[in-house]
């Protein structure tokens, strides 16, 4: 098993947890289960969608830009992503997998595997990390694809309830997810998430080697600081905290998370800055808290588009300066190396 801050080729590759393929064979019916939501309608698309993706990678190649479905503009970056550079936080949509009867909200088109890529070619980033849109609910599927189809280069984070088994916890990691996602925010298939519903899901993925990555509001970190600080897990807090603006560094969760952060233990997400911003692009609002994190704990700092945006009904945020915000956020190379390269190594190579 890879351990260790150093970035190593086998922190990315290495792609089963423990057990070898007794995981796999384990595997629940909720993973391994039949593909019911695989219609003729669904095959066709996907096949479009492949067929799609392959020609703009081509032109790609040959040196034209290209627009990316659910990405505003089609210019590279200004800013270089160093090579291996991990989007931390992205989510892929297949037509193919049935959504959750819970949720009402639909999902965006044009964000299969194929279309990501397009967005990788775009930023030059080449690691990922998949991430169990509520969409889904807790049928892993459509996550479990798409990390067969990224390969060695890609983890994910799951979603799952407190009845889950053993068996399934352990044929995720050996598909690539090394974390569990706690939605306090968006709808649950189960309802309203609690904090005791928090501490059984990190107890029960804390033999893994899992950490618990938490969707909190800025209101409910600071309520829940005892909380999070008690898991037995390492903890990675999504979007900034949702710090609501204009607070900003003000507010009382900005303290808590610094708090948390001086623990050791705890990693931020400096992702969806447009989410709580009053000002819109660039995001000074916003960009004062992720500057602020960066300055306290570089080494725990993690990157992300949360592509394709799914909170974003009209006009889609600009991925290419969603990665340059990070020359004002971290100005110096080695912190963006950091930040992009030897955290997500740090957090999911193991």
């Amino acid at each position: 098993m890879c351990r260790g801050r150093s970035l190593r080729p086998c922190a990315w590759t290495q792609r089963r947890a423990r057990g070898g393929n007794g995981g796999g064979e384990a595997m629940s019916a909720r993973i391994r289960g039949p593909q019911r939501a695989i219609t003729r309608r669904g095959v066709v698309m996907g096949m479009l969608a492949c067929s799609t993706g392959a020609l703009a990678a081509g032109a790609l190649a040959a040196g034209a830009e290209q627009a990316v479905p659910n990405s505003t503009g089609s210019a590279a970056p200004r800013l270089d992503a160093p090579a291996g550079a991990c989007d931390c936080h992205h989510h892929i949509y297949d037509g193919r997998f049935p959504v959750s009867p819970h949720w009402r909200q639909g999902f965006p088109p044009g964000a299969t595997v194929a279309d990501y890529r397009l967005l990788q070619r775009r930023l030059g980033t080449t690691r990922s990390v998949v991430v169990q849109p509520s969409t889904y609910g807790i049928d892993n599927r459509c996550l479990v694809d798409a990390l067969g189809q990224l390969g060695a280069s890609s983890r994910g984070v799951a979603v799952v309830d407190t009845d889950v088994k053993d068996a399934e916890l352990q044929a995720l990691a050996d598909a690539g997810v090394r974390a569990i996602r706690v939605n306090f925010v968006s709808p649950q298939t189960w309802g309203t998430t609690t904090p005791q519903m928090l501490t059984t899901l990190a107890t029960r993925v804390s033999p893994l080697g899992w950490h618990v990555q938490i969707l909190m509001t800025g209101d409910q970190i600071a309520t829940h600081e005892s909380v999070i600080r008690s898991l037995p897990t390492r903890v990675v807090i999504d979007h900034l905290g949702r710090i609501p603006q204009p607070e900003g560094v003000k507010h009382p969760a900005f303290a808590a998370i610094r708090r948390m952060l001086d623990g050791g233990r705890t990693w931020v997400k400096v992702t969806e800055p447009y989410e709580d911003s009053k000002l819109g692009p660039p995001y000074a609002d916003s960009s004062e808290v992720a500057r602020a994190y960066v300055h306290a704990a570089p080494e725990r700092i993690l990157w992300g588009t949360d592509w394709p945006h799914p909170t974003q009904r009209g006009i889609k945020p600009d991925d290419a300066q969603l990665l340059d915000l990070l020359a004002d956020w971290a100005p110096d190379e080695p912190t963006r190396r950091r930040i992009l390269v030897e955290n997500p190594a740090e957090l999911f190579g193991s």
